[in-house]
């Protein structure tokens, strides 16, 4: 079958194996299934069935059934099943036994499973569709390699062979659960067996091929089909479009949609609904309405997964007006709003910052009988976090809460994210602990949120105790928590620390990548050991990663910092000649050794030939070489090229402005050019960062030049669009010569505005 064939061509092998049967992990139920034929079934004694019983003595298979069907769990199923086969009215029925086999198999006893399989077989009323029930049990509990070995018993011990649906069943198990190899396996022992494929066959194994992304494979097997007497139907022509559009291949969809309709393959509203989904994914939201109209006039009528498709493409492009617009189009048509059109508008709006019209929409959900579910209150407290709303992204958990929808890992996760991102640890670490209390498991990002908040906070011992707290709980370490660790004891100056969690990593198992090798080649040369951090550059290569700029940058700093320009050069010609371009962080770093070392007019060439190279200079590449020109009293030079950088680089951040302040004003120089400049600068519409502004404004105060300082307040607060009684308030100061009050209250107003900046921006 050309499954196989085409299966060469990739990196799959197709060399059939025997099925293992491993032994299962600890908290795995036991898949052991080698037990003597027609044992009687065993039910604990300690467990026996109540005298009280739902069932009359006389009761007919039917009602055993449904009384089976009613019971919570396998044991009182079990108890029902031992009383019901001890009764002279029981009946051996394989729906019976079936029954009892998925009571089993939902909580994994396999041991008990086969007792029911001997019975049933002792009984004469054993089917194949029973052995599927043990293989979706064994996909539940995540044992794909026993499912193989079902055909075997089911054959050597039971005699059964399987059959094409059989095996198409098992095919389908595997392709969901993503077992690929396995699929090639399976499909090796159904050819073995010489059991012909159908068209479900060959639609499963294109849709395996289709997850490989595998598609031209996928087309030859579908070639394939007409030499087994089989014509493709629509599953097989879909299923190959999806594969494109999961690709990003649209155009290689609609050529399979002409081909389906050329092969007289009628289009049904899954195909439209699929190519319409794979427009919105690729944004071309236009194209989907489009297309929609062209099918209309083929007979195409927009269901609700249409609809919902069109709704939330609009929301991922931006456009939520145009999906409200759907919203209120699918009311007219009759179509019942349901939690995916809402989901996606509220995360259309949440994208937006709308917060309070999502809100909104979870209102109206609610007049409408739909019930918010989990995704749609975490879409809205992640959100609400994002934008520091902590307080009340905490209550809207509290309404989940109330109206019975249990908070997962992700709705706990956003609330931690948030107060850690406030420095609100304690609250992070109580609802932590009241999360493990709840049941809601921690997941490894939720370790790594707490742990990088300790180690921001210098908290390095309670960091490794966490770390030892998620190894109790079962939680896998992950590469990013001991990347966390070796950052925060790198920037605590505990390299030796660092250095034994990265050894740590390889005797845990856990893959060391570039992050982890440049955070510890950082933090060694932070700590003046460069020797160590370039053998630890020659371990990484030998590892297999290659050296990035992150890397190369932090030797390059240090050699800049200590002086050694020529092993500064020698860094940036290796980066060169390794494949790895310098970029402006590179050369920024280089200009402000060059300058240290006073090289500053080999600095201020290679900061002009940054265009050249393509690259933006940025304040780091031109703040050291202002710095240099104003020490050596080149003001004239030092001005112009701050005005260049306005106009062709970054803006100035604070450092520059501090420069700048510094360099006019030295010495008693002429504060009335700083004065000057700060005027233009908020003329041409940049607000002060406030740290450089006040060392401007303490000159002024020193000199007695109160009504210019006035003046610069006055234009600071208009740009800030300080509020009228903050603007009262530091006038009032100002008035009564309370000029460090004054300042003091403008430096916490523009501070709030920003808190996260530190540069002269543009309001």
């Amino acid at each position: 079958m050309a499954f196989s064939f085409c299966t060469q061509c990739s990196s799959w092998s197709l060399t059939p194996t025997l099925t293992r049967t491993p032994t299962p992990p600890p908290h795995r139920p036991s898949t052991s299934l080698s037990f003597p034929l027609h044992k009687r079934l065993v039910v604990h004694s300690s467990l026996p069935y109540s005298t009280t019983h739902p069932l009359p003595h006389d009761f007919t298979p039917q009602q055993l059934l449904d009384s089976l069907r009613r019971q919570n769990d396998e044991s009182s199923a079990l108890r029902l099943f031992d009383w019901a086969s001890k009764q002279p009215s029981f009946s051996p029925s394989s729906a019976v036994y079936e029954e009892v086999l998925t009571k089993l198999g939902k909580v994994g006893s396999y041991e008990s499973m086969r007792d029911v399989l001997d019975e049933m077989s002792h009984h004469q009323c054993l089917s194949k569709g029973s052995f599927l029930i043990l293989i979706e049990s064994y996909a539940a509990f995540d044992l794909y390699d026993e499912i193989l070995g079902v055909v075997d018993v089911m054959e050597s011990e039971f005699g059964l062979e399987p059959d094409t649906h059989f095996f198409n069943f098992l095919l389908n198990v595997l392709v969901v659960g993503n077992k690929l190899k396995l699929v090639e396996t399976a499909n090796s022992k159904m050819n073995s067996r010489g059991i012909k494929p159908d068209t479900s066959t060959f639609n499963i194994l294109i849709k395996a091929l289709c997850r490989a992304h595998q598609i031209r494979p996928a087309l030859l097997l579908m070639e394939e089909m007409g030499s087994y007497g089989l014509k493709p139907d629509e599953k097989t022509f879909t299923t190959i479009m999806q594969g494109y559009i999961e690709e990003g291949e649209m155009k290689g969809a609609l050529r399979i949609r002409d081909q389906m309709v050329e092969y007289g393959c009628h289009c049904t509203n899954v195909t439209v609904n699929v190519l319409v989904n794979g427009f919105c994914k690729e944004g071309r939201v236009d194209e989907a309405f489009g297309f929609i109209e062209k099918m209309a006039k083929e007979g195409f009528s927009p269901d609700q997964y249409t609809f919902n498709t069109l709704v939330k493409g609009l929301c991922r492009v931006g456009h939520v007006k145009h999906a409200l617009e759907i919203m209120d189009v699918m009311l007219q048509e009759g179509f019942d709003l349901d939690i995916y059109t809402y989901n996606a508008l509220v995360s259309g709006l949440c994208k937006l910052g709308e917060i309070e019209e999502a809100v909104d929409i979870l209102d109206q959900m609610v007049s409408r009988d739909c019930s918010p579910n989990t995704v749609t209150y975490n879409t809205l407290i992640s959100t609400l976090c994002k934008e520091n709303r902590v307080e009340e992204a905490t209550k809207l958990a509290r309404v989940l809460t109330s109206k019975g929808i249990i908070p997962d890992v992700c709705t706990v996760n956003s609330l931690i994210q948030g107060l850690c991102s406030n420095s609100n640890h304690k609250v992070a670490m109580e609802l932590f602990e009241e999360m493990k209390m709840k049941g809601c498991q921690p997941d490894g990002f939720t370790y790594s949120l707490l742990i990088d908040s300790y180690c921001l906070r210098g908290k390095l011992e309670e960091a490794l105790s966490l770390l030892k707290d998620m190894e109790s709980s079962g939680c896998a370490r992950n590469a990013v928590i001991y990347n966390t660790l070796i950052d925060g004891f790198c920037k605590n100056k505990r390299i030796e620390d660092a250095e034994e969690i990265f050894d740590q990593m390889e005797l845990q198992g856990i893959s060391r990548n570039s992050v982890t090798y440049n955070t510890l080649i950082d933090g060694l040369c932070q700590s003046r050991r460069v020797d160590e951090a370039s053998q630890l550059m020659d371990q990484m290569i030998m590892e297999g990663l290659k050296p990035d700029k992150f890397t190369y940058n932090s030797l390059l700093t240090y050699f800049c910092r200590s002086g050694d320009i020529k092993k500064a050069a020698d860094i940036v010609q290796n980066m060169t000649s390794n494949g790895c371009e310098p970029d402006i962080v590179t050369y920024g770093t280089l200009i402000q050794g060059l300058c240290k070392a006073g090289r500053t007019e080999v600095a201020s060439r290679l900061l002009r030939s940054l265009p050249m190279k393509g690259l933006v200079p940025t304040p780091h590449a031109y703040n050291p070489v202002i710095q240099a020109l104003f020490k050596r009293k080149r003001t004239t030079e030092a001005m112009r090229l701050v005005r260049e950088m306005m106009e062709k680089g970054d803006p100035p951040d604070a450092i520059t402005f501090r420069i700048v302040f510094r360099g006019l004003c030295n010495g008693g120089g002429p504060i009335g050019e700083a004065v000057d400049f700060a005027i233009e600068m908020m003329e041409k519409g940049y607000l002060p960062e406030f740290s450089s502004f006040s060392m401007l404004a303490e000159g002024l105060y020193a000199l007695s030049m109160e009504d210019t300082l006035v003046k610069l307040v006055d234009m600071i607060m208009e740009k800030a669009r300080v509020s009228d009684s903050e603007a009262s308030m530091i006038r009032g100061f100002l008035k009564i010569r309370k000029f460090k009050d004054a300042l003091a209250t403008l430096g916490g107003i523009l501070n709030s505005q920003r808190p996260r900046k530190s540069y002269w921006t543009r309001n």
